[in-house]
């Protein structure tokens, strides 16, 4: 009896010390033979209202079905922390917190099909950094939010299938491959799943991608239902993915001014990029390590075209690298590249005062080293060509030349000495460089820009230091007498003439300190003729013609009035005499005879001349006679004209 009573309290504090489980859900633990195993816990009361909360701590999967769960609170599952496969599927849900799946760090196959979800918290994936199966099939959903995007990138079954979805986010596509950029394999374990069948698709640009996707033969995105269908517009209703045209829809194309440009150090480089699709891609500039490139301007001149222009001031060995010029839209991305490559060195020159010959060396003259420097400097120091030599004077002993030869052989001589050479020698070189720089000259002289007022006036200065000074002397060509100066420096390059008179001829001349006379550059140019002059006297031509146009019709009509009432006076003394001729004709009068006895019945009338009197009153007797009648043979008197 006593060991019965110790076996009883055994098993009681065994059941006592396993996990509880909810009186609504069943519990089985999968053991194995070392001891090690599972958890699962199915619940699925009918009249189950809330997710429970004393599931043991243990459970890896958790299965609640068929219930009447409405809504998922916030840090439902938080103590679960071994947690691997949450199902809830086949409810009443339609409310999910953000905070509803807190702490399921381990998790990674989330179902939640056959609910009443038309919002689902996206940004709660962040929660879940494992999870990969994710199964909203046969919910109420309306979109998919471009902010859910990155949330989405470690998933590799997404069933969305079965919702009221018409479109996607473009970039949703730009995820997985093709469009991601990654190589395609047809490794089954780089799949990526699918369902978006029984959905109302509306087939335009903004779902192009996931219809190009359908059009593939070989591709790591699977569809579960490859018969996917369009629910609009009415032309592609009912259309399948894989046959549907879709209008106005036209990935982008890039194309750059230069793919490889090679620019001085400290010079100012422009970059364009064009591109074409539709709808109208927007372009922008980045990095070879990614970073936007702001320094843009863009516009687009018409529907399907822009441009952009990219531009670095002041290049420096830094900016040296790729630029890339990307055109995206909802159809697809497109992308070219630019390399920019910085030429040239900062260069220091020294001159070395002459030497007396030691006996490892037997030199005589003075001579230059270049010494380079990898420090970038102002463009004007920056040069991709071999140094330049000095000009021989008449005045100054001739000097040898120095070629890249002879430097390289001398070099380590020349720095020897340079090193050595105390402040005596310095001041020594830069007074002959002083000197040297005065023998240099100004070439290249032209005017360009024209006006009727101002002209540029540009010039090379071939060995000329950038702070020498130069004068600038210009005057109408042969009149010395108003000659005017400018005083400007070699460095500089140009200068704006101002105050000129409009079409004249203008003699230019630059003048270096310590040049010989003489040997000055010069140029002569012409002004414009002044703009107003020439706009006013157009404007007269044009009313000259205009009143010429107006007023050479009229006067040709008048001519022809003129004209016209000549003649009629000529002819109208012989107009009155035809009218006077043909005004009247000649009458007969017919009057009756007098009847006879014997006469024949049908003379009854005879003619007889009319005489001028009768003939005039012809017309205003007519009237009476007509009306006459004589009672004898009931006959009257009638006048023919």
């Amino acid at each position: 009896m006593r060991r019965l009573l110790y076996v009883h309290v055994f098993l009681c504090c065994l059941s006592m010390a396993r996990p509880f489980c909810p009186s609504q859900c069943t519990c089985v633990f999968h053991g194995r033979a070392d001891g090690a195993g599972t958890r699962s816990v199915l619940c699925n009361d009918p009249d189950m209202s809330d997710i429970p909360v004393n599931v043991p701590v243990d459970t890896v999967k958790l299965r609640v079905e068929k219930t009447g769960i409405r809504r998922i609170p916030t840090e439902a599952f938080y103590y679960l922390v071994e947690l691997r496969y949450l199902w809830i599927t086949y409810n009443s849900i339609t409310s999910v917190d953000t905070g509803s799946f807190y702490n399921l760090k381990v998790l990674h196959e989330l179902r939640m099909d056959g609910n009443m979800i038309s919002m689902f918290p996206w940004e709660s994936l962040k929660e879940m950094p494992l999870l990969r199966t994710l199964d909203l099939h046969n919910n109420r959903l309306t979109n998919v939010p471009t902010e859910a995007i990155p949330y989405l990138l470690n998933i590799s079954y997404l069933d969305l299938s079965s919702n009221k979805l018409s479109t996607l986010p473009s970039d949703l596509m730009d995820i997985w491959p093709p469009f991601n950029g990654a190589p395609t394999s047809t490794n089954s374990s780089q799949k990526i799943v699918l369902g978006l069948q029984d959905n109302p698709w509306f087939c335009d640009c903004k779902i192009s991608k996931l219809i190009e996707i359908s059009k593939m033969a070989d591709t790591p995105v699977v569809f579960m239902d490859l018969f996917l269908t369009c629910g609009g517009p009415e032309n592609l209703a009912g259309v399948l993915f894989q046959r549907a045209e879709l209008d106005n829809c036209v990935k982008p194309s890039v194309m750059t001014s230069a793919t490889k440009i090679t620019s001085p150090l400290g010079s100012n480089v422009l970059l364009r990029c064009d591109t074409t699709g539709t709808p109208t891609p927007a372009l922008y500039w980045a990095k070879s390590d990614g970073s936007l490139v702001n320094n843009t301007v863009q516009e687009s001149p018409g529907e399907g075209i822009r441009w952009s222009i990219m531009s670095l001031h002041g290049i420096l060995f830094k900016d040296a690298g790729n630029y890339s010029c990307k055109a995206k839209n909802v159809a697809g991305n497109a992308e070219a590249t630019i390399s920019i490559s910085v030429a040239g060195t900062t260069t220091m020159s020294t001159t070395v005062p002459p030497v007396e010959p030691g006996p490892n060396t037997g030199l005589t003259s003075p001579s230059t080293a270049m010494i380079p420097t990898d420090t970038p400097g102002p463009p004007t120091v920056a040069s991709t060509a071999p140094p330049k030599t000095s000009t021989p004077q008449p005045a100054v002993p001739k000097k040898p030349k120095t070629t890249p030869s002879n430097i390289s052989q001398k070099g380590s001589f020349k720095q020897t000495k340079i090193q050595e050479g105390g402040n005596g020698r310095k001041l020594a070189a830069d007074e002959k460089s002083k000197k040297s720089d005065t023998l240099k000259s100004v070439k290249d002289l032209k005017i360009v820009e024209e006006t009727s007022d101002s002209a540029v006036l540009l010039w090379t200065a071939d060995g000329l230091s950038n702070d020498a000074p130069l004068t600038v002397v210009y005057s109408p060509y042969g009149e010395d007498e108003t000659k005017r100066t400018e005083e400007t420096n070699a460095g500089i390059g140009k200068l704006l003439l101002e105050g000129l008179s409009s079409g004249m001829r203008y003699s230019v001349c630059l003048i270096a300190k310590g040049s010989d006379a003489g040997k000055d550059p010069c140029t002569d140019f012409y002004t414009l003729d002044n703009v107003d002059d020439v706009g006013q006297n157009q404007l007269f031509m044009v009313i000259s013609g205009i009143a010429c146009a107006l007023i050479l019709p009229l006067i040709a009509l008048l001519i022809y009035k003129i004209l016209a009432l000549y003649c009629k006076g000529r002819n109208a003394g012989t107009d009155e005499e035809e009218l006077g001729k043909e005004s009247y004709v000649k009458f007969e009068t017919i009057s009756m005879k007098q009847r006879a006895l014997n006469s024949h019945p049908t003379e009854l009338w005879s003619r007889r001349p009319t005489n001028e009197s009768e003939r005039m009153l012809l017309c205003s007797r007519s009237s009476i006679d007509s009306q006459m009648t004589y009672k004898s043979d009931c006959s009257r008197s009638e006048y023919l004209c």
